[in-house]
């Protein structure tokens, strides 16, 4: 018995290595017992292969009889056909073990499956993102990766360990029959279940014993893979974007894409509460300039980041979900608001505090003027991984453009940055605008409550409200600052926080607020299925591109 001991963990470990799921929200993961049906393939094959001979469980190279005069020759210490076999099958376990942390930790921390294709090419931007946003960013950078790489061989040894454990007992009749008759019946088990035979649960879902195959995990990113490189993707047409825009002749229009601006801000009890507050005062600020609002869900095209599938999706009309279809699109010259507006007589504008590089995109948009980050010229003091606070961008607005007595009306692209994931440091709101040009647009004191601690990876839940309590001061302070103006204002999510913020499964609805003084548009939004208001109504007005033509109605005569 006691010799069955370190097998048995070693048994328990391997299958524990791979049918783990993620404690949500932390990157963390725990065992519920889930058996692994490749777990029991392996052993079965291992049975098999033992029993017909093409492998021994710890026999040598050397399988000569010895006289009692013989000693060990020095072929008796090369490795063993079982050493290298080991060595084979460790390796090819950390590599399921890694495929299944992604899967199971992908759509918990992100809040949804990653794509080896499309996302992997963009991780270092987005530890980079995490990393600039603290102040020890090449210290943590540098432990990261030496701890990484020690976890990597800290499992090598582990998984090699059991094998080593496990496969001596394939050279015994008695326990290699046992390891055969349960891995023949974990692999019928589990036939069972892909056929439908075990029913379904209280949720009406298939009840299941094994949890998805890592190895089926690998299968569909390698489908998607050869997809991806191989088939022809086909766009749909634009739609009707030359409408007449009647209703906003003379006025300015704002599209602001609030960064992680997502329905969980309403249906999270949490943040319904630590919002109720910012939400009110920004509704009071409209009201009190003599506006109105009317808001909806719409569902974003993408979750929890790849902000730029958002912005083309509204301004093109046309769904974009994956890097593919958005180069595509690009390479071609198609109509966009922008360029609809730009025909109407407004000078377009994108204000894009986050690009400090160049931006072909723009061409695409149609935009006539762009201020990137570097132009922007941001001399105060930087907050997360863009520097610059979002009323920063909103006073630049109106040095720049806004401002002029005499102009053209103004379409203006404007995605924010302050409410990014990690959400903090988060910068403090000035009432007195004009400091915000300035080098010195905060106290001392100001700035030292802002950068008080680092980020909380394992809980960015409040400080992710606060960031969008932020959003709404700034939006209602500009309002007040502006009170005169004649504009229309488009307040837009660009996706859902990351799962960790709002919850697994949560759905990728994103609210929309239009803001403005002239009825017209409101009417006309509120007969399309708008509600009056700050609160959306809870069902979904549909994807976000299909937004794009109810506006142009209602900002367009008959």
């Amino acid at each position: 018995m006691r010799r069955l001991i370190a097998p048995v963990i070693a048994l328990l470990f391997l299958d524990a290595s791979v049918t783990f799921s993620n404690w949500w929200p932390t990157p963390a993961v725990y065992w519920h017992g889930a058996p692994s049906v490749e777990l029991a393939v392996l052993l079965l094959a291992l049975v098999i292969a033992t029993a017909c001979g093409w492998i021994g469980g710890s026999r040598t190279n050397d399988q000569r009889p010895r006289t009692n005069d013989q000693r060990p020759t020095t072929n008796d210490q090369r490795p063993t056909t079982n050493d290298h076999l080991v060595r084979w099958l460790s390796a090819a376990w950390v590599v399921l073990m890694l495929g299944r942390y992604v899967d199971v930790t992908a759509p918990a921390l992100w809040g949804r499956e990653l794509n080896f294709y499309w996302d992997l090419r963009f991780l270092p931007d987005v530890a980079a993102m995490l990393l600039g946003a603290t102040r020890q960013a090449v210290l943590i950078g540098s432990v990261a990766a030496v701890a990484i790489a020690l976890l990597l061989t800290l499992l090598y040894l582990a998984v090699r360990w059991a094998f080593r454990q496990v496969l001596p007992l394939l050279d015994n009749q008695t326990p290699r029959r046992t390891l055969g008759t349960v891995a023949a019946l974990g692999v019928v088990l589990f036939a069972m279940q892909a056929a439908g035979l075990f029913g379904r649960d209280y949720l009406g879902e298939p009840w299941r014993l094994f949890p998805r195959p890592v190895t089926q995990v690998y299968v569909r990113q390698a489908r998607l893979v050869m997809q991806a490189m191989s088939t022809q993707t086909t766009l749909p047409p634009s739609p009707a974007l030359d409408a007449n825009l009647a209703r906003v002749q003379g006025a300015d229009v704002f599209v602001f894409f609030i960064e992680s601006y997502g329905r969980v801000t309403f249906d999270n009890p949490a943040f319904d509460a630590r919002l109720r507050q910012p939400r009110a005062a920004f509704d009071a600020a409209i009201h009190e300039t003599g506006r109105d609002v009317v808001s909806a869900f719409v569902t974003s095209p993408t979750f929890g980041g790849s902000s730029w599938f958002a912005h083309i999706t509204f301004l093109s009309g046309i769904t974009v979900g994956d890097p593919d279809v958005n180069a595509l699109l690009m390479t071609e010259r198609r109509p966009t608001l922008p360029t609809n507006f730009a025909q109407r007589g407004y000078r377009t504008v994108a204000m894009m505090p986050g690009l400090w590089y160049p931006w072909p995109e723009g061409a695409f948009y149609g935009f006539q003027e762009t201020y990137n980050g570097p132009r922007m010229d941001y001399k105060g003091p930087s907050f997360g991984w863009w520097d610059m606070p979002d009323q920063f961008t909103l006073a630049k607005l109106d040095e720049q453009e806004t401002s002029k007595t005499s102009r053209p009306p103004l379409f203006v692209f404007y995605p924010t940055t302050s409410t990014h994931t990690p959400f903090s440091p988060l910068p403090p709101y000035q009432p007195d605008w004009p400091k915000m040009l300035t080098g010195n647009p905060y106290t001392d004191a100001e700035l030292e409550k802002a950068y008080v601690g680092e980020p909380d990876y394992m809980d960015l839940g409040p400080g992710y409200a606060d960031a969008v309590a932020y959003a709404y001061e700034t939006f209602a302070g500009y309002l007040r600052q502006r009170a005169g103006r004649d504009y229309v204002m488009i307040l837009i999510g660009d996706h859902q926080p990351p799962a960790l913020v709002s919850g697994e499964g949560a759905p990728w609805d994103v609210p929309m607020h239009v803001i403005t003084n002239r009825p017209a548009i409101l009417d006309s939004l509120a007969a399309q299925g708008f509600t009056r208001g700050m609160t959306p109504a809870r069902q979904t007005l549909g994807d976000m591109h299909q937004a794009v033509p109810r506006l142009l109605r209602a900002f367009s005569e008959p």
